[in-house]
């Protein structure tokens, strides 16, 4: 199992350089940042992952353009993979999201991953601009001329969405950039299965370990079952070496975590009573011992 620090809703932005640097001290795989490109001060949508169906963040919480952040924290380190999770590429053009992902991976030496979803926020998308029911369809269309985009040859693409003709674009980078995919409807999981990865939301282990068994199926079905396929659990309760030893062998498995932040899923279990997880050297010492923990239970992988 790899392990990923999640910067959701985490407000001390000045911090994310040291917490990336801290996260690669300490052997964490990578670090993953969140996205939304114009967020509206009144929601009237429920949202899909908790029980109320409210956020769990105040509408004061930053969101730094993750593409800028990725690669700051990038050329900070020299190892730590970066990626979305997850980046609202549906509300961009293609010419947007090659040119903002190429510039990350060139400058981090092909360290991050595109995590995309359709998105759950039609207030959002009223606000760009751009039609909400057609997200999905929008969003397979911006991954296609992306992937075509980024490989620095001449691109002509006539889509339902986007028609172009005789576009290079560079730099690029030198390997592709894996575009992984999350959700749990059926769209997104066929979405994730024809594509590099899927960035699970927030589910108990049986019900993860039925969706990630549905998404190996239809790899099987569109033929890329012996591909590499990269799994984001995010789980709502503890995982054992016998869970992760229990899912389908072609995925390389990893999890996201939180150590220092609360959430409608649990507390922040990493923090001790009377520690401010605001303060950048607890977030260290919950870094530090949600290592121990995990190397206790047999879960960390050197």
């Amino acid at each position: 199992m790899r392990f990923w620090i999640s910067l959701v809703n985490t407000e001390e932005v000045d911090q994310f350089i040291a917490i990336a640097q801290k996260a690669e001290e300490l052997g964490f795989e990578g670090i993953t940042v969140p996205d939304h490109l114009a967020y509206p001060a009144m929601i009237e949508t429920p949202y899909p992952y908790t029980e109320d169906g409210k956020v769990w963040w105040p509408n004061t919480n930053p969101w730094m353009d993750p593409w800028v952040t990725l690669t700051a924290m990038g050329v900070a380190t020299t190892r730590l993979r970066m990626a979305t999770n997850i980046y609202l590429a549906a509300l961009r053009d293609p010419f947007t999201v090659s040119r903002a992902v190429s510039a990350a991976a060139v400058l981090t030496n092909n360290r991050v991953a595109c995590g995309v979803s359709a998105g759950w926020l039609p207030e959002e998308f009223r606000i760009a601009g751009v039609d909400f029911p057609s997200r999905g369809r929008r969003l397979d269309e911006v991954i296609t001329a992306v992937r075509a985009l980024n490989t620095g040859e001449v691109t002509s693409h006539h889509g339902e969405f986007f028609d172009f003709d005789g576009v290079i674009m560079s730099p690029v980078p030198t390997e592709p950039v894996p575009f992984w995919v999350g959700g749990k409807s059926k769209a997104a999981l066929r979405r994730a299965a024809d594509n590099d990865g899927w960035l699970g939301v927030p589910l108990h282990n049986d019900a993860m370990k039925a969706v990630i068994a549905d998404i190996f199926e239809l790899r099987r079905r569109n033929g890329k079952y012996e591909e590499p396929f990269q799994v984001m659990i995010s789980a709502m309760e503890a995982y054992t070496p016998e869970f992760i030893q229990s899912l389908d062998p072609a995925g390389t498995y990893h999890a996201s975590t939180l150590p220092w932040t609360p959430s409608p899923w649990g507390r922040a279990f990493w923090v001790e009573e009377g520690e401010d997880h605001r303060d950048v050297n607890v977030k260290f010492r919950a870094m530090e011992r949600f290592k121990v923990m995990m190397q206790k239970f047999g879960l960390w992988d050197e």
